[in-house]
């Protein structure tokens, strides 16, 4: 039994050995088989010039992309420059228009105070422009009776305008302002104007001068009579023609602006001291 195991041991084992050995000669076999055949190259020549193309024109586009982010960058560069310009500007404007607003808020204040104080002052202004009024036809009255019948109808037009409600309390005291204006410069003027005066107890047309408020003359058309405005008695008293027509004509001249300014010899009354 022992020696029929040793039999198939050692059978194996020499058979073990010749596998081996036929393995060994073919690796050798093999070994020099490749060591006789070329190397290829693990990479084509073609596949390697395609990639160096390829990054080339990648290369390219790139630089394209820079060269255009770099313009756009001058660009924004250049748009925000010129918008900082017109904030800096704007600023500046802005700051002066809000001195003007302050300004502005500070008379519209004013304008609410004054006009809270409007009805007030109506108030006052109304029987201040009758006291106004009833003066100035009492003024007339007792002046020199020199274009009496306009000086009267230029009261009663200002009478009826108070009572007119179309008409505001700024134009009445207006027309009530014009008013002592006009009278104010009648003293300041000389002129003549036509007229009807009572000479010697008869109705006749007559040649008035004025000169200023000093100074009320007539002098018939034919110049026969002549005759001046007594303040002290409040009538006409006739003169002597031999001594004043000759002056009185030339004053009607000059205040035609048909003559010079010159010296006239009139009856003046004198200034009297103030009391």
């Amino acid at each position: 039994m022992k020696m029929h195991r040793l039999k198939s041991i050692a059978l194996t084992v020499a058979a073990t050995a010749s596998v081996l050995a036929a393995s060994s000669a073919y690796s050798a076999e093999q070994d020099a088989a490749e060591q006789v055949k070329p190397a290829k190259p693990l990479v084509p020549v073609s596949a390697v010039v395609k990639v160096g193309e390829q990054r080339t024109k990648s290369a390219q586009a790139s630089q394209v992309r820079i060269d255009r982010l770099a313009a756009e960058t001058g660009d924004l560069l250049q748009d925000y420059k010129t918008v900082m310009k017109q904030v800096d500007g704007l600023r500046v404007y802005n700051a002066r228009l809000e001195k003007q607003i302050a300004g502005q808020l500070r008379r519209i204040a004013s304008l609410e105070k004054a006009v809270d104080e409007a009805t007030v002052i109506q108030r006052q202004i109304t029987p201040l422009l009758i006291r106004m009024i009833d003066g100035l036809e009492q003024f007339v009255d007792l002046d020199v009776p020199f274009h009496i019948d306009e000086r009267k109808e230029r009261v009663e037009f200002l009478r009826s305008s108070m009572d007119r409600s179309d008409i505001s309390i700024a134009e009445k005291f207006r027309q009530v302002l014009e008013a002592y204006k006009i009278e104010n410069e009648y003293g300041r003027k000389i002129d003549s104007y036509k007229g009807v005066a009572t000479v010697n107890g008869a109705e006749r047309d007559v040649n008035f001068l004025r000169i200023g408020r000093i100074g009320l003359l007539y002098q018939t058309t034919d110049g026969e009579h002549s005759g001046a405005w007594d303040k002290t008695q409040g009538a006409w008293v006739e003169l002597d023609a031999g001594d004043y027509r000759g002056a009185i004509q030339k004053g009607l001249r000059i205040a035609r602006k048909q003559a010079s300014i010159d010296i006239m010899k009139l009856p003046i009354p004198a200034p009297e001291a103030a009391k």
